[in-house]
């Protein structure tokens, strides 16, 4: 049974009306990892962390791409391969620092306007419809990643831009694996600011293990890097000389684990690398 509190899905939220292909101009997170979990999360990577044998070696990622459109006239959501392909085009681009080359296998369409409108994290009924869809779609095992693109549409997702699994939650919830995008954040798909498909390379730095650069504010556990500034809130927009936590740096405005607008965002630090391949070697076997 899928378990909210347990996956620690994380979630990345604008306010707008996704539906009318419109996108708000601020992200916002519906879900928390409290510092209890964190610390019992990383409690267990430290006792259990797996060496990064193939770090240095370019290694490839098997995607498995699921569209699921609505069952309307205009099959809403049925986005084209050209715009999948030029999402993977940028999924890899974000990850060319880290030796993994995401290789798309498979463009999955799928018509259902139960998935399409209702699959979501934020309550019993929407999380049994994601987990219906997962169950049904899936493939492969834990080094593999399943995209679905959905509309977000119920109210109670309602400016969801998408959430992804950690590694560590597969040995649980298998089945949950992946990361769920609503469709108008892939590329050109909507008029900003969120409209570069940069929201698929965020949450897949979640996929592979990383957690928001302003985990825990100026005071909190952070986010387990060395090298990204402690930081108080979620950057808006793209501002310069940010800074909000005394003595660390500046905030990691551009960095793809912050909330910046796309536009914004183009790097993640040697030491998000670094964790990033300790979670993928321990817990999806690479």
């Amino acid at each position: 049974m899928f378990n909210l509190r347990s996956l620690l899905i994380s979630v990345t939220l604008a306010s707008g009306l996704l539906s009318s292909v419109t996108v708000a101009a601020k992200r916002q997170c519906a879900s928390h990892p409290s510092p209890e979990k964190i610390r019992e999360a990383e409690a267990h990577f430290s006792a259990n962390r797996v060496a990064a044998t193939n770090r240095k070696a370019t290694t490839f990622v098997n995607v498995y791409f699921h569209v699921i459109s609505d069952e309307d006239e205009n099959r809403t959501g049925d986005v084209s391969d050209d715009i999948i392909q030029t999402q993977m085009d940028v999924l890899n681009n974000g990850f060319s620092a880290t030796d993994l080359i995401f290789e798309l296998q498979s463009v999955n369409r799928v018509s259902n306007s139960n998935w399409f409108n209702n699959a979501g994290p934020n309550s019993t009924a929407t999380i049994q419809v994601q987990t219906e869809m997962k169950q049904q779609l899936r493939q492969g095992g834990a080094a593999d990643l399943n995209v679905y693109t959905v509309g977000f549409s119920a109210e109670e997702n309602q400016g969801i831009l998408g959430y992804a699994t950690f590694p560590y939650d597969y040995q649980d919830y298998p089945n949950d694996d992946g990361v769920v995008l609503v469709y108008v954040s892939l590329p050109g798909q909507n008029e900003g600011p969120y409209n570069e498909g940069k929201t698929l390379v965020h949450e897949t730095g979640h996929w592979t293990g990383l957690y928001h650069v302003f985990q825990g504010g100026c005071t909190g556990e952070g986010d387990q890097v060395g090298d990204t500034p402690p930081q108080e809130d979620a950057t808006d927009g793209c501002p310069a000389n940010k800074d909000t936590c005394s003595g660390g740096g500046l905030d990691s405005i551009h960095n793809y684990m912050d909330y910046s607008d796309d536009a914004c965002l183009d790097s993640f630090t040697d030491g998000q690398i670094d964790r990033l391949w300790g979670q993928i070697s321990s817990y999806r076997g690479f």
